[in-house]
Parts: C-alpha cells; sequence; structure tokens
C-alpha cells in the first residue's frame, strides 16, 4: 500500500525568531495523518521570495503528492509567497478575476457588517488576486485572503493563510475533501500505552520485537516528566485499507506489547484509543 505523501512548508520571519509558536505545522500533521496520509517533512523558512522559490524546489524534488505551504498570502510588503511560487515554478504573476471577485465580494460584507466604511479595493488588496499562471483561488470562509491551488506536473502546491483560523477553515471545507480523495479508503488508527516502572533503555527492545513481528505497527515511546522518572508513554499507530484491519494489527501489537512489559516487571494502562 502507497501512502500519500506531503511536505508542508511554512512561511514566516516570526516563525524563525520565536515570536510565533508553529500550531498550524502541528495541527496540520494531525489532521493529515488523520485522513490517511503521510507528512514526509516540515519546513520553516523566512518571508523572502529567494528562500520560498528554493524551498519549493527542493520540495518538488523529492516528488510528493502534495505541497502545502501556510502564511504570507496577505496584503503587506512582507506577504510574498506567491511570488516566491511563480519563481519556482517558473510562472508568471497576474490578476485573477475569480480571485479578486472573492476579495472585493468580501469587503461589501465587512461594510455591510459594519466594520468597514467603504469597499475601496486598494493596490494592497489587489495584490492578493495576483496569481501565478495556472494556479486557482480557494474561497477563504474566514478572512480576506484567497488560498490558492496549482498544479505541477504530478504534484499539487497548495498555498494557505497563516492566520491559524483561515487556515483551519480552507482546509476543512476546501482542502480535505482533495486529501481523502487521494487517500482512498486508507484509515489511520492510533492508541497509547502507559508504562510505568521500567525505563526507556529497557522497554526499548521490547519495542523493536513487536514493531518486527507486527511490521505494519510504527511504535514511538515518549518519556513523561524527568528522564530518571520510570514513566513512558507508548504511542501504537497504522495505516491500513479498512478501519477493522486498522484496529487489529494495533490491537494485536498492543496485546503482546504490553504481556512483554509485565513480564520484565512494568505495569501498564491502556489509553483510550483514536481513529
Amino acid at each position: 500500500m502507497t501512502t500519500t505523501s506531503i511536505e508542508i512548508i511554512c512561511i514566516g520571519n516570526e516563525l524563525l525568531i520565536g515570536k510565533t509558536l508553529n500550531t498550524n505545522a502541528r495541527w496540520l500533521a494531525k489532521r493529515i495523518t488523520a485522513l490517511g496520509l503521510k507528512t514526509h517533512r516540515i519546513t520553516i523558512i523566512g518571508d523572502s521570495i529567494e528562500e520560498i522559490s528554493n524551498a519549493l524546489r527542493e520540495a518538488i524534488q523529492r516528488n510528493p503528492h502534495f505541497i502545502i505551504t501556510t502564511g504570507g498570502l496577505g496584503p503587506t510588503f512582507d506577504d510574498k509567497t506567491l511570488e516566491g511560487i511563480a519563481m519556482a515554478l517558473e510562472r508568471k504573476l497576474a490578476i485573477r478575476d475569480q480571485a479578486l471577485k472573492m476579495i472585493e465580494e468580501k469587503y461589501r460584507q465587512y461594510v455591510e457588517e459594519g466594520r468597514m466604511e467603504r469597499a475601496e479595493l486598494t493596490p494592497p488588496h489587489i495584490k492578493m488576486a495576483r496569481l501565478p499562471e495556472g494556479a486557482k483561488p480557494i474561497f477563504n470562509p474566514v478572512g480576506t485572503a484567497p488560498a490558492v491551488i496549482i498544479k505541477h506536473d504530478d504534484i499539487t502546491v497548495i498555498a494557505l493563510p497563516g492566520v491559524p483560523s483561515e487556515m483551519k477553515g480552507i482546509f476543512d471545507e476546501s482542502v480535505a475533501p482533495l486529501l481523502k480523495e487521494a487517500a482512498g479508503e486508507v484509515t489511520f488508527f492510533e492508541t497509547s500505552l502507559d508504562v510505568t516502572g521500567m525505563m526507556e533503555p529497557a522497554v526499548a527492545p521490547l519495542i523493536d520485537r513487536v514493531m518486527h513481528d507486527n511490521p505494519y505497527v510504527y511504535i514511538k515511546s515518549h518519556p513523561k516528566g524527568e528522564e530518571t522518572v520510570s514513566h513512558l508513554e507508548l504511542h501504537l499507530s497504522t495505516t491500513a485499507e479498512e478501519t477493522d484491519l486498522a484496529k487489529k494489527r494495533v490491537g494485536k501489537a498492543l496485546i503482546q506489547l504490553s504481556e512483554l512489559i509485565q513480564e520484565k516487571g512494568g505495569k501498564v494502562k491502556p489509553v483510550k484509543a483514536k481513529s
């Protein structure tokens, strides 16, 4: 089974200087995984046309199915994502009527709601409608700047806003259905095991044995608290073409791992499963 692969590129100087926590990457990675796809890489870069272009070109060389960017779609001088995408794909930028219409309708809505006095489109507003050749705008149900989708050979590039509420709204409404279609019937299933009474080095060979016996299940250990405290969370996950099969695989590995830990004197407590 081939899992649909995705790369995420997060754009913004505020991420690199530590001013803003990159919650977008974590949220996207969790949603992508839950949809049955796999995030292969997350890259953080600054607000530079050249950096955006280079990062996109490097990602294209790895040939993922999707590349998702966040940030840099707004009206200000440092919103340069679309210029960077255009440079990377060697496409011209031009005002797209469909994108401009979306922006105009948003500002009319703001006037009606009393959030603006008049719906005048200034050059910074129009800037958000300048898309690379061949790109299509995606309606933003929360904010103003449209998201953008563009095909490059077999790769789909999707540019999302950096404002978390806008990014999430567009993803759930317009992007998730595309990813789910690409994933097909693939289902992700995960569960966790709470372990006390054994240190991580002692549990490691048991994890190796269970993963060897259950090649479709991935197990990751997470120490809880200080290194000298014998408290671990073991996270088990898998993807399969059927929900029942995914649950069966994880369940089998969970039972084997629990028995091995208990044989070594550890204590285990299952955590609620997720799918």
